[in-house]
This record gives C-alpha cells, sequence and structure tokens, in this order.
C-alpha cells in the first residue's frame, strides 16, 4: 500500500504523481489561453516602433489602430500556439497497472495520455534530492528540490517533483513497486551551502573615507 504523498494507489494502476489537473489537448489549449496574454505583452515594444514610424509617415489614426489591433492579435495567436504546443509534451503523471505488481506503464501528459508500454521498457528511475544549507548565521532555511529521471526506451525524460516529503520513503515505495520487473531505482544527495553574500566595495569603502573625515 503506497503511503507517500506522489505515490496514489487506486483498483487498476497506482500513479506516480507529479501535477494535479486534466489531461487532454482541449483542456491543454484552453489553459494556455491565459498565459498567452503575455506574447503580445512582450511584443508591445516593437509594435509601438511600427506605430511610431507609420504615424510619422502621415498614416491615419484608424490605420494606425488596425495594424496595431493586427500585430497584437498575431502575437497572441503565435504565443498561444507555441505555449499550448510546449505544454503538450508536459508529463502529470506515471500510471503503473495492475495496481500490486505492474506489468505495464503509461506517460500521462498534459496533451493526454501516451500508449501503454510494458513495464520492462523503463530502463531506471533516478531520484536526486539537492540541498542547499544555510550558511553560518543565515536566518534563511535550507531549500531542498526533488528530480526525477526515467529512462523508457531509451529516451530520458527529468521532471521536477512537487517535493514535501521523504525522498528515501519515496525511492523505497518505488523500489518496492518496480523491484520484481527489474527496474532500478536509485536515489542520490546532493548537499551544497548557500553562498554568503559579499559586502559591496564601493559603499564600504566609501563609508570608511566619510568616518576618516568627519573624525579629522
Amino acid at each position: 500500500m503506497a503511503t507517500d504523498p506522489l505515490l496514489r494507489q487506486g483498483p487498476d494502476s497506482t500513479d506516480l504523481v507529479l501535477r494535479v489537473g486534466p489531461a487532454g489537448p482541449t483542456w491543454n489549449v484552453l489553459t494556455s489561453a491565459g498565459p498567452a496574454l503575455f506574447t503580445p505583452l512582450a511584443l508591445g515594444v516593437p509594435t509601438l516602433v511600427v506605430a511610431f514610424w507609420m504615424a510619422l509617415a502621415g498614416a491615419r489614426a484608424s490605420t494606425v489602430f488596425v495594424v496595431v489591433g493586427v500585430m497584437a492579435g498575431l502575437g497572441y495567436l503565435i504565443g498561444w500556439l507555441a505555449l499550448a504546443s510546449s505544454r503538450a509534451r508536459e508529463i502529470l503523471r506515471v500510471e503503473f497497472a495492475p495496481a500490486g505488481v505492474p506489468a505495464s506503464l503509461r506517460l500521462v501528459r498534459a496533451a493526454g495520455p501516451d500508449d501503454w508500454l510494458p513495464v520492462k521498457t523503463l530502463r531506471e528511475v533516478r531520484l536526486t534530492h539537492t540541498v542547499v544549507e544555510p550558511y553560518r548565521g543565515d536566518c534563511k532555511p535550507a531549500v531542498s528540490t526533488l528530480t526525477l529521471e526515467l529512462v523508457v526506451r531509451g529516451v530520458r525524460e527529468r521532471l521536477a517533483l512537487p517535493f514535501g516529503g521523504d525522498p528515501q520513503r519515496l525511492a523505497n515505495e518505488l523500489k518496492a513497486l518496480l523491484g520484481p520487473a527489474g527496474v532500478v531505482v536509485e536515489l542520490r544527495t546532493e548537499r551544497s551551502t548557500r553562498d554568503r553574500p559579499q559586502p559591496h566595495s564601493g559603499w564600504t569603502s566609501g563609508g570608511s573615507a566619510s568616518a576618516g573625515s568627519g573624525g579629522g
């Protein structure tokens, strides 16, 4: 029975949930519509330059407004399609079926699920737990991230996990789930210390000079 929050066991499959949400091409296109609004904003400067030169050339205000509107509309449409295309390959979850001893798996992407594959096509599962610890005297807490790498049919998929649990427990449960199929599950922990901010040399030297002149 899966106890890690990222592993959810249902009647038919055990799912490794990377991101919660519905999947499908229609939903992917719809959810990309909002963020695509930033594309016309990013093209704001070129659009204003075109409008400025058209105004200098003596174009009517109505013509300028039409050209600006067309450029903004095209920018939005291109950004919408590009964003939907890039999100389509994002993996939402990995399904292993049947739930107890899986014989097959499939990747569920934002655009919909891939085909079911034999679980033995999953050659490797690697978890990398990265911990950035505070330096001495730092008030900020340590920052932990967890990255998952899957090698499926020779293709490596690298995914950032919504981390908030115990990476060792997740690794142990994945080993118990996939070990009978001969899938290698590896956990690697990388620790480092956050860089101490360097004092601004110009500000320090200026302050010293002011203090010296005041004392004289």
